[in-house]
């Protein structure tokens, strides 16, 4: 089964036009062209696909909650959505993080552990207070989703899905830079994890929509702010 978002009324208001319809991937006239790589991999069957949609019929009950509906149904995903992926960011954060200490204490180059060369101990540190930032954020944007909803949170969702893949990306690239060239290969999660973190910066919305989102509400909180001081 696959969710279809399409323009179902041009001429309808900006948030109406779109509909989200459910199509059984059977359904003829569905044709999956080819799977798409990412950073090289390929990740069939659940990864994204150059789907084509040629004349294809479904009974007009497909239509997910009614038409026009589809961009309330998109938008009504994203903020959870995104603080599933900064959820697994802190993971992988961790997880990488844990790696780039058992090889900084089991290496040794020079007759010292690779974690008492070049700052490495002071990076470590570092790293362990950029994931903590980023756990706690994550857990106030929840938080918030749960006390106002996505829409009321989109301040603090907007913060953390800027925060969360590049904590990650910070803390595998210095992870892959102590294990070496066997950090770019397979036998570790470390380069699975740098390109989520990178694709993670594009998914659910790039990092320069979510900082002109911050921007704009910081604004407008700041006017509301100025307007109370000067009223009567």
């Amino acid at each position: 089964m696959t969710l279809f978002l399409g323009r179902s009324d041009a001429g309808a208001e900006r948030h109406r036009q779109h509909s989200l319809v459910l199509i059984p991937m059977d359904t003829p006239g569905v044709r999956i062209e080819r799977m798409l790589s990412v950073f090289g991999d390929v990740d069939a069957p659940y990864g994204h696909g150059e789907v084509v949609f040629d004349n294809v019929r479904v009974p007009a009950s497909n239509v997910v909650l009614g038409r026009g509906r589809g961009f309330e149904i998109a938008q009504g995903r994203l903020g959870p959505g995104r603080i599933h992926h900064c959820m697994r960011c802190v993971g992988a954060a961790e997880r990488a993080l844990d790696l780039m200490l058992e090889r900084g204490l089991a290496r040794t180059a020079f007759g010292k552990p690779l974690l008492d060369l070049g700052g490495n101990r002071e990076r470590i540190a570092d790293l362990r207070v950029a994931i903590d930032q980023a756990r706690l954020l994550t857990l106030h944007a929840a938080w918030q989703i749960d006390r106002v909803g996505a829409r009321g949170a989109q301040r603090a969702i907007a913060a953390i899905k800027l925060v969360a893949p590049s904590v990650l990306q910070q803390v595998v690239d210095e992870a892959i830079q102590l294990f070496g060239a066997a950090g770019l290969s397979h036998d570790l999660p470390l380069a699975a994890f740098a390109a989520q973190a990178r694709a993670l910066r594009i998914a659910d919305g790039p990092d320069a929509v979510h900082r002109k989102t911050l921007a704009k509400l910081e604004i407008a909180e700041h006017q509301a702010r100025a307007a109370r001081r000067t009223s009567p």
